[in-house]
């Protein structure tokens, strides 16, 4: 087993060393769910008129992604379909103007959305872009008024305590709703049909209670009504307009974009205007190459991929001085923020963190920060310049930690639970920002293993009694960003282990037996999607290489020396890696964005984490 580890790594260094670009970054897919391909149908056909090249490779990958029962899927073991993707599918497939309506595939996949109850059953975001195409009533959607966005820091509940990511979608979805805008294009579909009746909206005693709050607080604002109106559609489009990226797109998310698009175009902007082609070209150029075609990403990984990999290369033992480091470096040094953005409203540090994608310049978060200073700790130590980008990004990751001790996503202290219950589907999850054990650990881990500090340190402590009361009964920790329990526990116990927490704690040793308790037959991991949904740990029908690696990972840091389920793993990780038939459970998503309704397959990630722990396996125990 040995000289298959030490081969398996030496293949792996020489693949991403022979895949990196010439500028020092890596440009793997971020594969997500299918609304970003049919959006851009969509907006192809609403904007241009000279598109059919890339409409028609979009409707060729939309074909390939079909279930044979007709259906569009989230993941790949999601009972039947999913009713969301299935409708953004089949209008875009409609729109395409490339697909008989009458096609056999099509009417498979109607008849998946009428036995599920149409329009009404399916997301928030489904039903505004078919209500700005005129096939669902504004009247059914988001019942907040746009002077919402008026509201003071100081009233109780403001837009400005909603997550960054609830904010650059609110802005121009409720802008939308506010115009109840239609856009008007002879070649819509009309698919009204499948847009059952619908009883008036029944709504929580949470929900009226935010409803209230929010009413209040409008009715206390000073000016005229018209003069308010107008103020809040002018502040919507100037924070769309102020956080545009160079290269036109909107946070540099595709689903965004959409909508600020339309967003725009409500407000009189015309389909050539200047802004609208640069946003458009933007998303186009988000597109990349898969097996099943042309894909459209939300978010480009390019930063995220090229620190992961740096790391994960040096991890293998690969030296800070190669050629291939220095120009990861190099890149990565390029990236770094210095511009103040939303979140320096909630601390005083200075800009110093990292983004997820290579246009983000006023967006990041604690993960890509503490994932680019990993990459960059080995050359830190012997230069000067990058040792104090190091410095500003360690600064930044401290001053981003929440006051329960734990780290969020990307603005701290984000975590008024009333704004739960605002009424969009996904607002548990999107609407704040909280702590999160997987963030939390992972700053841990690298505040440990790259900075050196402890258990000791007060900050690092809070953030260890925070994730000891995060545990789960049975062991695990929920992780929010990746899938899910098992990514969670991979994080808090390489976090905790980090900065000194004994192997012997209580802790620990339950995380090792749930994970023990968890692994396949065939000596991997596998968990599905289902898990965010459920709460509780769903296994898939196979092992996949990152969810293996991340369970390996943590039982090797624990113990101090192979275990037969440690030794077992290793095998299956090894048979993942290299086996000829491997492409179900490597092109399986293990990582979200939303959970239920966003999964992503990080196409960089069968390298990077294998690579990560067959290294450490390597590295301790020969």
């Amino acid at each position: 087993m040995k000289k298959k580890i030490e081969s398996t790594i030496r293949n792996m260094i020489s693949d991403l060393q022979r895949m990196q670009r010439e500028d020092g970054h890596w440009s793997f897919c971020f594969e997500n769910v299918v609304m970003t391909d049919a959006y851009m149908i969509i907006l192809l056909r609403t904007l241009a008129g000279d598109e059919d090249e890339l409409v028609g490779q979009l409707v060729d990958r939309l074909w390939n992604r079909q279930s044979r029962e007709g259906t569009w899927k989230l993941f790949e073991d999601e009972k039947e379909g999913n009713l969301s993707s299935t409708i953004e599918a089949y209008f875009a497939l409609r729109f395409s103007g490339m697909v008989n309506e009458e096609d056999k595939r099509l009417l498979k996949a109607k008849r998946f959305i009428e036995k599920k109850g149409g329009f009404h059953k399916a997301h928030t975001m489904t039903k505004f872009m078919l209500a700005v195409h005129g096939q669902y009533e504004w009247k059914h959607l988001l019942p907040i008024p746009i002077e919402f966005l008026l509201l003071p820091k100081t009233f109780p509940l403001n837009f400005w305590d909603l997550s960054s990511y609830a904010r650059g979608h609110l802005a121009p979805m409720i802008l939308l709703k506010d115009q109840k805008f239609k856009i008007q294009t002879s070649s819509i579909p009309h698919i009204q049909d499948l847009s059952r009746a619908v009883k008036e909206e029944r709504y929580s005693e949470r929900e009226w209670r935010l409803f209230s709050k929010i009413s209040e607080g409008i009715q206390a604002l000073a000016g005229l009504p018209s003069q308010l109106h107008q103020q809040a559609r002018q502040f919507a489009l100037e924070y769309m307009l102020q956080r545009m990226e160079r290269d036109g797109t909107y946070l540099s998310y595709f689903s965004a974009t959409f909508y600020m698009i339309y967003a725009m175009l409500a407000l009189g902007y015309k389909k050539n205007d200047p802004i609208i082609v640069k946003a458009l070209q933007g998303l186009k150029d988000m597109a990349c190459e898969t097996k099943k075609g042309i894909h459209i990403q939300n978010s480009p990984s390019a930063v995220w991929d090229t620190a992961l990999i740096s790391h994960a290369l040096q991890e293998a033992g690969v030296d800070a001085n190669e050629d291939v480091i220095q120009k990861s470096v190099d890149y990565l040094l390029k990236k770094q923020h210095f511009k103040y953005g939303d979140w320096a409203m909630e601390t005083g540090v200075k800009p110093g963190g990292w983004g997820f994608s290579e246009s983000n310049s006023i967006h990041p978060d604690v993960d890509d920060t503490t994932a680019a200073l990993r990459a960059l700790t080995y050359s830190a130590a012997g230069n000067p310049l990058i040792r104090q980008s190091w410095d500003r990004g360690i600064d930044w990751v401290f001053g981003m930690q929440n006051r329960d001790g734990g780290w969020p996503a990307f603005e701290m202290n984000k975590t008024k639970s009333i704004l739960t219950s605002f009424p969009m589907d996904g607002a548990e999850a999107a609407a704040i920002d909280p702590s999160t054990p997987d963030l939390t650990g992972r700053a841990l881990e690298f505040l440990g293993s790259r900075a050196g500090l402890t258990a000791e340190h007060p900050d690092v402590k809070k953030g260890v009694e925070w994730l000891k009361l995060m545990q789960k009964e049975e062991g695990s920790w929920y992780g929010r960003w990746g899938v899910c329990y098992i990514y969670g526990t991979w994080a808090a116990i390489t976090g905790m282990k980090a900065v000194g927490v004994s192997s012997s704690d209580i802790h620990l040793q339950k995380a090792k037996t749930w994970l023990e308790s968890i692994q396949r037959k065939d000596g991997g991991w596998g968990e599905s999607c289902y898990s965010d949904q459920e709460k509780t740990f769903v296994s898939l029908p196979f092992s996949t290489p990152s969810q293996t690696a991340w369970a390996l990972e943590s039982l090797i840091c624990i113990e101090d020396k192979p275990t037969p389920a440690i030794d077992l793993g290793i095998m299956a990780l090894l048979e993942l890696t290299n086996g000829a038939d491997n492409e179900t459970s490597q092109a399986y998503p293990t990582g979200i964005g939303l959970p239920g309704n966003f999964y992503i397959h990080y196409h960089s990630y069968q390298w990077i984490w294998p690579l990560i722990t067959l290294s450490r396996y390597k590295e301790k125990f020969g």
